[in-house]
């Protein structure tokens, strides 16, 4: 993994620096869990050695990968997934913490995020194996959803274990891995007394403090066009995060229609309903990772209910015939982003 720093100084370049209030930004860029990643800094104390704190976020996140990549043969999931037994398995509690969450997710949203999707995933083409041309036939998603769901996986994490109750049980964090690496970079951020930053790791984020302009962050939520970046509308927020799925950015064509890469476990099939796209604000970027994958997939009427249910800050874009309509929770509309 590569890590970029560059220091951005917009009022300087802009030949304004007298009179501007604009505080110095640094940022730290790179490469991690085939996505990328980016850490702005605000006005770092002058014994806050940028090269050290790099250092310790390229570790941070070569050790997440390390744990819960499904794309690294020797990662410690894979090594699990690969396990042929039905047996309890000693794991490292960070790998049996990050199930049992999302085992609490899976359950709190009767399935429609499913730890153990991942043979679904990868039959669809967006895992770790090869993509492909055109959507399976019914017998091979059969076959895949018989080794489908998280009521066969078990979390004890007191020793730490885990077990699979069938053997074909496979264990897919990628719905929840980007956003727990957020917030590990933002804990390794507060430990280091960090108080202004923003932190990104392929579109999941979280913000704290202000940033070089002195406002809360500001952070678009696009409209869900392909090919396109466009902000559907700007959130400020500071001590948040933020967390969206769509289904307009990783998908293929078949004979005119799109397949999206977001899996309905309890069907096997892509999502295909008119909900485009689904924001979730929360202390939590895994949380809202993983939830925001959960209500894409209920749908636009089901969707806004079980969040409406959780208490959870959503805020929701719907295709009709004439474009695109907002939906937003009760709790997103208190929090007064906007």
């Amino acid at each position: 993994m590569s890590i970029r720093l560059s220091l951005v100084m917009v009022s300087a370049l802009l030949g304004a620096c007298e009179q501007s209030s604009r505080l110095p930004e640094f940022e730290l860029q790179g490469v991690t869990m085939g996505t990328m990643f980016s850490v702005k800094l605000i006005a770092l104390r002058d014994e806050v050695s940028t090269d050290a704190l790099g250092e310790q976020i390229r570790d941070r996140l070569d050790g997440i990968d390390q744990i819960m990549s499904t794309y690294i043969a020797q990662s410690e999931l894979s090594l699990f997934n690969a396990i042929e037994s039905t047996d309890w398995h000693e794991v490292s509690l960070e790998l049996c913490t990050a199930v049992e969450q999302t085992l609490e997710i899976s359950k709190a949203t009767d399935g429609a995020f499913d730890v153990t999707v991942g043979p679904l995933v990868n039959l669809w083409g967006f895992g770790p194996d090869d993509v492909i041309a055109a959507p399976p036939d019914q017998a091979r998603l059969d076959a895949a959803l018989s080794t489908v769901g998280f009521e066969s996986l078990q979390a004890r994490c007191s020793t730490p274990a885990l077990r699979k109750a069938k053997q074909e049980i496979q264990v897919d964090l990628s719905g929840w891995a980007k956003g727990y690496a957020v917030d590990e970079l933002a804990l390794l951020l507060n430990e280091n007394h960090i108080t202004d930053y923003l932190v990104e790791v392929g579109g999941e984020l979280r913000a704290r403090g202000l940033n070089a302009e002195q406002r809360k962050w500001a952070v678009a939520i696009e409209q869900p066009l392909v090919g396109v970046r466009r902000p559907q509308t700007v959130l400020r927020l500071t001590n948040y995060a933020v967390a969206t799925s769509g289904d307009y950015r990783n998908f293929f064509e078949y004979q005119g229609q799109r397949f999206s890469h977001t899996i309905d476990g309890r069907t096997g099939w892509p999502v295909s309903h008119d909900l485009a796209a689904v924001t979730i604000v929360d202390r939590s970027a895994a949380y809202a990772d993983a939830m925001a994958t959960a209500l894409l997939v209920l749908g636009p009427k089901s969707g806004p209910a079980l969040a409406e249910k959780l208490e959870i800050a959503a805020f929701f874009l719907v295709r009709d015939e004439g474009g695109l309509f907002e939906l937003t929770t009760s709790n997103f509309d208190g929090l007064n982003l906007r």
